[in-house]
């Protein structure tokens, strides 16, 4: 495919990757129906990637999860260690958890199962150039689910001697919510919270909950300020 030429800023140029010829010729139907829209380029494989965002500077990459030399979810990550790669959305029939979680990981910008509308998809496509995040209905009301079920996996990780209960406490301790607001976040009474912020400081071996923070922050749980009181 030949170089774009010059274009309008308000264009959003698309770049599919997709290895399936009849999809990627719909799916440009239906972008192209839209006059911001403009398809600059196509790929099939992880390895065409790097040179198509190079040769046709795409505003957004929609990205297939499975092609034929690996997954679409590789080529996000390569994006990510350029200097200002274009946001992509994945466009995938998968609409498993892991795949879901991964990709939220590997930074995409946006996910859609294949079979969403032309709106849903022009809606997505502007929304993620816009620099926004967009998920399809059947898998937002699962995010939240799965990156709390991601955190708590992961201080279960760094501090194996706590138990998972444990483990959920000192994460909302590091992202700054006091007893009061840590028992309603849990539905537990605010007396249960002090009991396992107890076990918490035997455990790591800390006095204070300004040093059970710190090693908990120094291991990548909790926001890198706290939260506010409310």
């Amino acid at each position: 495919m030949e170089p774009p030429g010059p274009s309008t800023e308000r264009t959003v140029r698309v770049l599919i990757v997709d290895d399936h010829p009849l999809f990627r010729e719909g799916l440009r139907a239906a972008l192209e129906s839209a006059d911001d829209i403009s398809v600059v380029a196509e790929a099939e494989r992880v390895a065409d990637v790097p040179r198509a965002v190079a040769g046709h500077r795409p505003t957004v990459v929609i990205m297939d999860l499975s092609l034929p030399d690996g997954s679409g979810l590789e080529a996000v990550r390569q994006l990510a260690t350029q200097e200002a790669p274009p946001p992509v959305l994945m466009l995938t029939m998968s609409d498993d958890d892991g795949n879901l979680l991964a990709a939220l990981q590997a930074g995409a910008r946006g996910y859609l199962v294949k079979g969403a509308g032309r709106e849903e998809v022009l809606h997505a496509v502007r929304t993620v150039a816009a620099g926004g995040a967009v998920f399809g209905g059947e898998v937002a009301g699962r995010i939240t689910a799965l990156l709390a079920g991601a955190r708590m996996r992961e201080a279960g990780q760094l501090f194996p001697e706590l138990t998972a209960r444990e483990a959920e406490v000192l994460d909302l301790v590091a992202r700054g919510l006091d007893n009061r607001r840590i028992a309603r976040e849990l539905v537990v009474a605010e007396k249960t919270v002090r009991n396992h912020i107890t076990h918490i400081f035997e455990k790591l071996h800390v006095a204070t909950r300004a040093e059970a923070v710190a090693r908990a922050r120094d291991m990548g749980l909790g926001d890198s300020r706290p939260s506010p009181e409310r």
